[in-house]
């Protein structure tokens, strides 16, 4: 099956949509308040739900499909363009991700008629751990069934929406399980969030503000066992494929806050004078425009890839997701700095969009997964690649 980056009728009919619905609601002055309210109106999380769920006789195969990962990261590159900042809405497409597959039919329609109906995710996810990060298979919080039940203990940490939403998502590993096998016995539980024993405490971070983040400690919280999501139980090999999807979605909010940096940046150079002439005209400008649009192209053709080989389940699709990792936050926390310094002192103020998205991509070199961890994936990958090549 070829590669082809051109998009299809479907796509380009719902990324318009999601275009018009971003620019209309998108403003300056709305983003920027609703980084200081850590989140969004109930208006915009409700008309993002309507419009996915409304667009659906035009998903890639039907009525019945669901869009294809590479339709999603075209919908959220779309968004954070217009919005020039981190949303939640691709933490809401990961998170319904992970309970697609780790939970049963009745259980996953109970999230998708609330998520339809408020807007708003029932729950919030609670997987990486302050002594673990990247290291998911370092996880330390745990149930075991005691005299008087089961009862959860451990620390959760980055957990979007923890202190707000009614249940938490918690990641876990079953010490009840003897014979574990290679990986350790990972189950997923739905816990009411206002159960005696649970404790949040917000993260103050210095990006990602639409973002509300909290430690989440759990104190021999005990359970009931309907609380644990019975469907697919994959385990941690489950788990590692779903968290390149959540790589994905971070590069796809990556790109489109580029693309509104660049924006920002060729804008000011073609208006901004000194000494008698546009800046877009000195020869310095001009290099950091080309270079700048050079890591676009590279960018966006990384994450579709990336995005296409998932979908399609190439052989190579762990090696493109960890180099579309490794490069592309990195590569946008770059020419967000670079359109910095084109808007010179306008950059560097408060109201400053460029300023906002360097922050907000500078994040993403450590969500899911940090650049350095993406080296430790790739270079098996690598080697395991090359290792039949001629050496003559």
């Amino acid at each position: 099956m070829a590669l082809d980056f051109n998009l299809t009728d479907k796509q380009e009919q719902f990324v318009a949509a999601f275009r018009e619905f971003g620019e209309k609601g998108f403003t300056n002055e709305s983003v920027k308040q609703w980084c200081k309210d850590e989140g969004l109106p109930d208006d915009i999380a409700k008309g993002f739900v309507d419009l996915y769920f409304g667009l659906k006789e035009l998903m890639d195969g039907g009525e019945q499909a669901a869009f294809t990962l590479l339709s999603q990261a075209l919908i959220i590159e779309e968004l954070s363009r217009c919005a020039g900042a981190t949303l939640p809405f691709q933490n809401d497409l990961f998170n319904l991700s992970i309970i697609e597959e780790f939970s049963a039919g009745a259980e996953l329609q109970l999230v998708l008629d609330d998520y339809r109906r408020t807007g708003r995710l029932l729950f919030a996810l609670a997987i990486s751990e302050p002594d673990a990060g990247s290291d998911s298979m370092s996880m330390q919080t745990y149930t075991r069934t005691t005299g008087e039940g089961i009862v959860l203990d451990g620390v959760k940490t980055y957990v979007n929406n923890g202190e707000y939403a009614p249940y938490i998502l918690v990641a876990a590993i079953d010490k009840d399980e003897e014979n574990p096998g290679k990986y350790p016995p990972l189950a997923f539980w739905l816990v009411p969030r206002d159960l005696e024993g649970i404790t949040a405490y917000p993260i103050s971070k210095i990006g990602q503000s639409m973002l509300p983040f909290a430690s989440i400690v759990f104190d021999k919280v005990e359970l009931l066992p309907e609380y644990r999501l019975t469907g697919r139980q994959g385990g941690f090999k489950q788990l590692f494929r779903l968290l390149e999807i959540g790589r994905v979605f971070t590069c796809a909010s990556s790109v489109g806050m580029a693309q509104a940096a660049m924006a920002d940046a060729a804008a000011h150079a073609q208006d901004r004078k000194a000494f008698g002439l546009r800046i877009g005209c000195f020869q310095q400008v001009e290099q950091m425009l080309t270079d700048m649009e050079v890591r676009l192209y590279n960018m966006r053709s990384m994450l579709y890839r990336a995005a296409w080989e998932v979908d399609h389940a190439v052989s190579s699709e762990r090696l493109s997701v960890a180099l579309m990792k490794r490069y592309i936050p990195e590569a946008a926390t770059r020419l967000a700095s670079d359109a910095l310094q084109i808007l010179g002192g306008m950059g560097y103020s408060e109201g400053s969009r460029a300023g906002r998205i360097w922050q907000d991509c500078r994040g993403n070199q450590i969500a899911e997964g940090t650049d350095q961890i993406m080296v430790r994936i790739a270079a098996p990958l690598i080697i395991g690649k090359y290792a039949g090549a001629s050496k003559g």
